[in-house]
């Protein structure tokens, strides 16, 4: 075999195992894309059943970080790689456009969120009542931080309105965020917890607790998200939140102990 002939063969030799190569890699099947959600810790018992469901529909993976609308907030002001935040409130999405890190020029409302008091089924303290909370036998009342979570503002709202606060702070433990006040009075650490009507009607701690809806004595809490400027994903971004907002969506919010957007 001559030298011509040769390098011909090793180059369709080498073009061979090329396309072996790229048919390869062509036939490995494709990660889903994946959607990097901050979400209120409110939302901890909604997003496992959404995700499940937006996979199913769109392919996409939405991979979920819970936490309080103002640590969530910090940590994308702070860098954060996230495509979008799902705050509790207003106020915090808001802080994502001031900081000019949004995608659209205000936060957009996705769901209605409920205050209620909850207590464990065998605290003896039915019927509950936010009133009810002077009783010398509660020790301890669980609320989230008002400075770092809506729910928390909205407890003290309640408390402010029925002028009890001053009576009932010897009694409060403060939370990090809506879900450990929660796991404050499930654990029996605190008689009582402020919390979110999504947490409060997990199949759990309805089978151990009991709750009463908060008086509406505050401010409604419009839960607004915002699809980061960042976003690598950004149209996919946009399209969640968009099918949050989805009627169909909306319709089944109840269940999860939401209110559809307003």
């Amino acid at each position: 075999m001559n030298i011509a002939s040769k390098r011909m063969t090793q180059r369709s030799v080498a073009l061979f195992l090329g396309l072996i190569i790229a048919s390869a890699a062509a036939a490995q099947p494709k990660a889903p894309l994946a959607l990097h959600i901050a979400a209120a810790a409110d939302l901890q018992p909604v997003m496992p059943t959404l995700a499940a469901e937006y996979l199913k529909q769109t392919g996409t993976k939405l991979e979920v970080s819970f936490g309080s609308s103002s640590t969530l907030a910090t940590q994308i002001i702070n860098g954060a790689p996230m495509d979008v935040f799902l705050g509790a409130d207003f106020t915090f999405p808001e802080k994502i456009v001031a900081a000019n890190l949004a995608d659209q020029a205000a936060p957009i409302p996705y769901a209605t969120g409920t205050l209620v008091l909850w207590t464990r089924k065998d605290s003896g303290l039915a019927p509950l009542s936010v009133d009810g909370l002077v009783n010398p036998k509660i020790a301890r009342i669980a609320i989230a931080d008002e400075l770092h979570a809506p729910f928390g503002r909205s407890a003290y709202a309640v408390l402010d309105a029925l002028k009890l606060r001053a009576k009932l702070t010897p009694k409060i433990v403060t939370a990090e965020n809506v879900a450990q006040a929660a796991q404050f009075a499930e654990s029996g650490n605190a008689q009582a917890a402020f919390i979110s009507l999504t947490l409060a009607s997990t199949e759990h701690m309805r089978q151990i607790g009991t709750f009463e809806r908060a008086p509406k004595l505050y401010t409604p809490l419009r839960q607004c998200g915002v699809v980061l400027k960042s976003s690598p994903n950004l149209a996919e971004a946009h399209r969640f939140l968009d099918w949050l907002r989805s009627e169909s969506v909306q319709a089944g919010l109840k269940r999860f102990g939401l209110e559809p957007a307003r």
